[in-house]
This record gives structure tokens, C-alpha cells and sequence, in this order.
């Protein structure tokens, strides 16, 4: 396998155990104490996924994140006790590609480790040219150019995936559990508050007004579609 896993945690007792599991299926793991350390950490052993607490001293989890994105796609798992969708959304807005609040069993870590690595190699297959243009919103899945009235708007590679799957499918309904197994893979399929809380960060992006959203439009009990206003 010889995936590099960094860990950037401050409890050393919860860094051992993630640490032991994650060499037990065959990662390669580097750990820091601390948000500085992490960001140093990152530099120098260039991991393929990220695994990361909120609530650390000298830099949180928060700005670790965000110095990440500035640099690279590399996947982050943020972990923490704060388990609000507010929290969850926040994370999302910092570039998150996935969120799991503790405490949570070492099994569904290595799950989600699994999925998230597995995303980050997935190739998206394109047809050329394929370009949404409205006068407000324009997407260009194929070079990734996305723009909200006028404006560049940055997507995480997994945003990037669930918009491609909309979009691609325009106009019609895809169910929840087919949406989250899809862009996430089968681990999620049960997660449905999970994929509200993707499509609602989503809208707060790139609707004019997320709370009454014309193109990320959703059949309660059903799923979510993509609506062209052309």
C-alpha cells in the first residue's frame, strides 16, 4: 500500500491509536503535535492524505487546513469533538474533503481513509467541451473553472465530484444513496445528513441565494438534481 498518512493531533494517547491502526493496514504514518509542527510535517514528507484535529495550540486545524489549500489538493480528514453542522461547514469552507466528529470507532476511520484516498485517484472521465453558461453562473468541468456572478469560486476536489455528477445529469433526479455512493463510494451510503450538509455548503457557493436555491434543487425523500436556468 506505502500511502503516507500525516496526523496532526496534540493528544498524544489518540495519536497512538490512530498512528497503530493506520501502520496495521500497511500506511506509512507521520504524526505532529500541533498545528506548526503539522504544516512542517507536510512540507517535508509530502503525504497522500491528511488527518486532522481542530482544536490544537499554536495553529488550529482551521488554519492548517487553509495554509494547505493555498499549496495543494492533497485530501484532508478533519476530526474533532465539535460536532454541529455549523462545524461541519466550517470545516467544508476551510477545504476539508471530509469531517468526523469524535468519538468515533477506529473502523470507520479506516473507512474513511479508504474512500477518501480512493476519490483522490479517481480519474473524472469528461466529454469535451462540457461548459454550463448562464448570466449568472458558468462551469467548465473540464479545465474546472467555476464563477458565480463574475466571480472565481474554489472547490475541493469533492465538491468538485458531486457538482460533475449534477451537472453531467442535469434536469434529472439522482437518488441520495446513488449520489453518495458515487462521489463518496459505498461507505457512505447510509450517510443522507451528510450529503444535506455537501449540497447546502455547495448552494452557499455558487446560488444567489443559498436558502432559496434555483440550480442544486432537491425531491424530498428522493434526491437532488440539477436545474439549467437556460
Amino acid at each position: 500500500m506505502n500511502d503516507k498518512i500525516l496526523v496532526i493531533d496534540d493528544d498524544p494517547s489518540f495519536t497512538e491509536i490512530v498512528q497503530h491502526s493506520l501502520l496495521t493496514e500497511g500506511y506509512s504514518v507521520t504524526t505532529a503535535p500541533d498545528g506548526q509542527e503539522g504544516i512542517r510535517q507536510f512540507f517535508e514528507s509530502h503525504p497522500d492524505l491528511i488527518i486532522l484535529d481542530i482544536t490544537m495550540p499554536r495553529l488550529n486545524g482551521y488554519q492548517v487546513c487553509q495554509r494547505v489549500r493555498e499549496m495543494a489538493d492533497t485530501p484532508i480528514i478533519m476530526l474533532s469533538a465539535l460536532g454541529r453542522e455549523e462545524d461541519v461547514i466550517k470545516g467544508l469552507d476551510y477545504g476539508a474533503d471530509d469531517y468526523l466528529t469524535k468519538p468515533f470507532r477506529t473502523g470507520e476511520l479506516l473507512a474513511r481513509v479508504r474512500a477518501t484516498l480512493r476519490r483522490s485517484r479517481d480519474e473524472i472521465v469528461l466529454p469535451k467541451n462540457l461548459i454550463y453558461r448562464d448570466n449568472y453562473l458558468f462551469i467548465d468541468l473540464e479545465t474546472r473553472r467555476i464563477e458565480a456572478n463574475g466571480k472565481a469560486v474554489r472547490l475541493t476536489p469533492t465538491e468538485y465530484k458531486l457538482l460533475e455528477l449534477l451537472v453531467k445529469n442535469k434536469g434529472r433526479i439522482i437518488e441520495a444513496r446513488q449520489i453518495l455512493e458515487k462521489v463518496w463510494g459505498f461507505e457512505y451510503i447510509d450517510d443522507i445528513d451528510y450529503l444535506r450538509v455537501y449540497i447546502w455548503h455547495l448552494r452557499r457557493k455558487l446560488e444567489p441565494d443559498p436558502k432559496n436555491p434555483i440550480y442544486l434543487l432537491n425531491e424530498q425523500y428522493v434526491g437532488y438534481r440539477f436545474e439549467s436556468q437556460v
